[in-house]
């Protein structure tokens, strides 16, 4: 076990920002946390890594007791996190080059090593060819790309990466994808929070979903997404529905509603009802052009367990 929070609650004044959060992360793992804005994740990720202490509760990382204070437990334990924060954690005065070199000199790294990571740091990232100039020269797609470079550059057991991609261009965001996929089959434990479903989807194993300060949903894409979903819709394209059609299929049981817009007739089920084979057997006197079934997904569940959009832009903690 990479991380274990248990009972975890964190107040500020009035508000509960985490209320008896319990969240476990497996080694090896690429953890996805989802929530509106408000939910807790990046208070969460304060506590956790130790820049805001909690109440009360338990927090263990690599199996030792974390509490976040400045003694050497905790910076062993420290060392052994790379922690990507909403903010950029960056440098504007010194090069992109000597930013890699100052972080990896913190967490211990020197000499031909050093200048081995950071060489490939600037290669994955796609920032050889600016290695020498400043960020504040660098669209923010480059300017997270360093970031990034700069939480890896001493290879961590745990790296967290909080809303990583907010604001950037396309490229840089696949670019960033890509990177975070590969770090974690080499064998780093991934903790990821976005306000993008997508991103989760591609980059994550496994999902936890966030609100009111506690976890609300915790599974794969898949059993999450199946688990919050109520109701199963299929359409049918039907040349010349007549009225009779969705009068028929109204009469099988399961089905909620049937609606049809032109030549589109969508059924509405019961989650489980398993309505297509009959919806088919009622609709075989018209003639069907074509037959499609919504997937149930990861936005879905969140929806429907949440009541709540995510929304683009930062949790303000």
């Amino acid at each position: 076990m990479i991380l274990s929070m248990t009972d975890v609650i964190k107040r500020y004044r009035a508000l509960t920002a985490l209320d008896h959060l319990t969240l476990n992360l497996q080694k090896g793992e690429a953890l996805g946390l989802l929530g509106p804005n408000g939910a807790g994740k990046t208070t969460a990720i304060r506590v956790l890594t130790g820049l805001t202490g909690a109440d009360t509760g338990e927090i263990k990382l690599f199996g030792k007791e974390f509490s976040g204070k400045n003694n050497s437990d905790s910076m062993a334990i420290r060392k052994r996190i790379g922690l990507v924060p909403q903010d950029l954690a960056l440098y504007e005065t010194l090069s992109a080059r000597e930013n890699l070199e100052y972080f990896g000199k913190l967490y211990g790294v020197h000499g031909a090593e050093l200048k081995k990571r950071v060489d490939a740091a600037l290669e994955v990232l796609g920032l050889t060819d600016v290695a020498k100039k400043s960020p504040k020269k660098f669209s923010g797609g480059m300017k997270r790309r360093l970031n990034i470079g700069c939480a890896v550059i001493h290879k961590p057991e745990l790296l967290i990466l909080d809303e990583p991609t907010v604001g950037i261009d396309p490229q840089s965001r696949n670019h960033i994808l890509d990177f975070v996929s590969e770090i974690n089959k080499q064998g780093t434990t991934v903790l990821y929070t976005s306000h993008y479903m997508e991103e989760v989807e591609r980059v994550c194993s496994r999902v936890c979903i966030m609100d009111a300060g506690r976890v609300i949903a915790d599974g794969s894409v898949e059993e999450i997404a199946k688990s919050a979903i109520f109701e199963e819709s299929i359409t049918l394209e039907v040349k010349d529905p007549a009225p009779s059609l969705p009068e028929s299929i109204k009469k099988i049981q399961g089905v909620v509603r049937c609606e049809v817009k032109n030549r589109a007739v969508t059924i509405t089920s019961t989650a489980g009802s398993g309505n297509l084979p009959r919806i088919i057997e009622v609709a075989s006197p018209f003639v069907i052009l074509g037959v499609s079934a919504k997937r149930a997904t990861l936005e879905d569940a969140f929806l429907a367990l949440t009541g709540k959009s995510l929304r683009d832009g930062g949790e303000a903690s």
